[in-house]
């Protein structure tokens, strides 16, 4: 097992941030630009959030602070998901896009 000594070797950490970076650079783009202060704003910060919550998790110092960071980042990785599917809805992405991640 390897050691953490810091949130960056933990691996739901490095999945959030692949997550994010496949959001920004293959989903976000194909957004019409009507979109840009709504659905677009909006994947982009809950995307952003699971991240965030993670990271923010680890540098609390009791572990029930921890574990309702953890809650808050799996109801943004729930909200980027809905915001994926209301995408593919829209027709602004195709299924292979949202199965492909």
């Amino acid at each position: 097992m390897a050691q953490i000594n810091s949130f960056e070797d933990l691996e739901c950490w490095k999945a959030a941030t692949e997550l994010r970076r496949y959001v920004s650079k293959r989903i976000l783009p194909k957004f019409p630009p009507d979109e840009k202060f709504a659905l677009t704003n909006q994947l982009r910060r809950s995307s952003r959030s699971i991240s965030d919550n993670i990271s923010e998790g680890y540098g609390r110092f009791h572990f029930q602070e921890n574990i309702q960071s953890c809650r808050m980042a799996r109801g943004s990785l729930c909200e980027s998901l809905n915001q994926v599917i209301i995408a593919r809805d829209e027709n602004y992405i195709e299924e292979e896009v949202l199965l492909e991640y």
